[in-house]
């Protein structure tokens, strides 16, 4: 799930995952974050999903992707849209602003 909220001149992007999805620990990792895998780990909430809030300031557009235990990379289906990547793989795609 992708939740995104507008206060002023920044937005806030939540993902939020299922335990069930990935049950282990999981980061979302992005250009908004310079793809570090530490940088932005999911954290558990009360009502069973995990979460991790990034705040954004001028950012019309952001990718990313999940970072599962184990090295195991995978999109959010809820993502706006794919793009491929300079690997050949895809990314989730976020729209902030048309």
């Amino acid at each position: 799930m992708i939740k995104i909220s507008s206060r002023g001149g920044s937005t806030s992007v939540t993902f939020a995952l299922s335990v069930d999805e990935a049950p282990g620990p999981v980061s979302v990792v992005g250009d908004f974050n310079g793809w570090d895998p530490l940088a932005s780990p999911l954290r558990k909430r009360s009502n069973g999903t995990r979460s991790a809030r990034i705040d954004l300031v001028d950012v019309d557009v952001t990718r990313f992707k999940y970072l599962a235990e184990g090295g195991r990379w995978f999109n959010d289906p809820d993502a706006h849209g794919f793009e491929t990547n300079e690997y050949g793989e895809t990314n989730s795609v976020v729209v902030l602003r048309p």
